[in-house]
This record gives structure tokens, sequence and C-alpha cells, in this order.
């Protein structure tokens, strides 16, 4: 009940968490079912949670392998990412202007920048976008 108190977990998470503690006669399953039936314990709530802290800074593919590492159900990763999505663009501009605040210089640059805008899970029909964008727009500033 502790660790629920302080931040949403996935069930998968928690059961990792709640192994350390447990001794072999433990039957963590069986409480993490009774945790869901009482509302204390929710993927979807936990997928919601993450999925608003990391969408502005991370692309989908980097939210949906997070999510999957926590074990997850896919169709709760594949609304997240449909979430997601909906403002990737906006997002991954905001966080190359924030991180090179110019367009790149060189094809050296375009590619450094689009290597960092790929680590942050963004897709590269996103990242062409985003650089191209900047690029064309950087002249008329």
């Amino acid at each position: 009940m502790d660790h629920l108190g302080k931040r949403e977990y996935s069930y998968v998470e928690l059961a990792q968490k709640l192994k350390a503690y447990a001794e072999e006669s433990d039957d963590i399953p069986a409480i993490l079912d009774d945790f869901k039936k009482r509302g204390w314990l929710s993927d979807a709530r936990f997928t919601e949670q993450l999925v608003h802290a990391r969408k502005v800074r991370y692309g989908s593919a980097k939210v949906a392998s997070e999510l999957r590492e926590k074990g997850i159900a896919e169709d709760l990763i594949a609304a997240a990412v449909k979430e997601i999505k909906a403002h990737e663009l906006e997002n991954a501009t905001a966080v190359c202007l924030k991180k090179y605040r110019g367009a790149p210089s060189s094809r050296e640059e375009w590619a450094k920048q689009a290597r960092f805008l790929q680590s942050r899970g963004f897709s590269f029909d996103v990242i062409k976008k985003v650089l191209s964008s900047i690029t064309n727009d950087e002249p008329a500033s």
C-alpha cells in the first residue's frame, strides 16, 4: 500500500517490487488481483499518468517501448500511441528548438539533430517535417 500511495504502478511493475519483500508462501498475484478489484491498481490509470508525463518530451515509439517494459497490454499502448501522435509534430518541434535553438547549418548538423530526435522516440517522418519546417522558417525570421 505504501508504494501505491506514492504513485501509480502497473500490475507487472508492482509485482516485481513486491517480490523483494515477499516470502515464498506469499501469494502476490492474489494480492494484486484484490487491489485491482478495489480500484487501487489500474494499468489504464498508470498508462494515462505515464503518457501525460512523457508526451511533451518523447515520441510515440519511446513511450510505447516504456509501456511494454512495464507490462502494459497492447490495446492500452495503442490508445496511448494514438493520443501522443495527435500532437507529436508540435512536441518534436518544441523539443528540437529547445535543444538547438535554430535550423541546422550543415548536413552534419542536420544528421545530429535527426539522431537526437530519433533517440527521443520520434518517427523519421516527423523528424523530416520538423527539420524542414525549421529550415524553411529560419530565413524569414
